[in-house]
């Protein structure tokens, strides 16, 4: 089991949108960054992730549950672009925002805080695990086994 972390702007794609989508979920569509693509051809079913509001807010917002993985973008002109599809598990109780990232200490080596422009990246269980408590969600409730 791995855990990720999902960036979009809000007024593209927001998590209430992903909530909205139900169990069939969404297409992660849209990434041309080569590193974040390559992420998403490592998921695999059942692997979790935040979903997390760039721009505005810049917060993780929920929790989300890949339910396909890598294939063909299909807002691509090329088959070199590849996403997973994605559902909804839950909203975060209180959005955990990046400069309360950036504060905690024990979340300085996350991915989100040295390479914050990245759309698509891995977190840890540990840093999972912190986001969750420091949202309000208990990460045993949503961390998939």
């Amino acid at each position: 089991m791995r855990y990720w972390l999902f960036k979009s702007e809000p007024f593209k794609w927001s998590f209430d949108m992903q909530v909205a989508a139900g169990e069939k979920g969404q297409e992660w569509d849209g990434v041309r960054n080569y590193q974040a693509r390559n992420f998403m051809r490592e998921m695999k079913i059942g692997d979790r992730g935040f979903f997390y509001h760039s721009n505005e807010g810049k917060a993780v917002v929920g929790i989300v549950e890949v339910i396909a993985e890598a294939h063909r973008d299909s807002t691509a002109d090329s088959d070199k672009w590849e996403c997973v599809d994605l559902k909804a598990v839950a909203p975060m109780p209180e959005p955990v925002t990046l400069d309360q990232v950036k504060g905690e200490p024990r979340l300085g080596e996350m991915v989100l805080v040295n390479n914050s422009r990245l759309s698509v990246q891995p977190v840890k269980d540990d840093e999972f695990r912190l986001i969750c408590e420091m949202g309000g969600l208990d990460p045993a409730k949503v961390m998939a086994d």
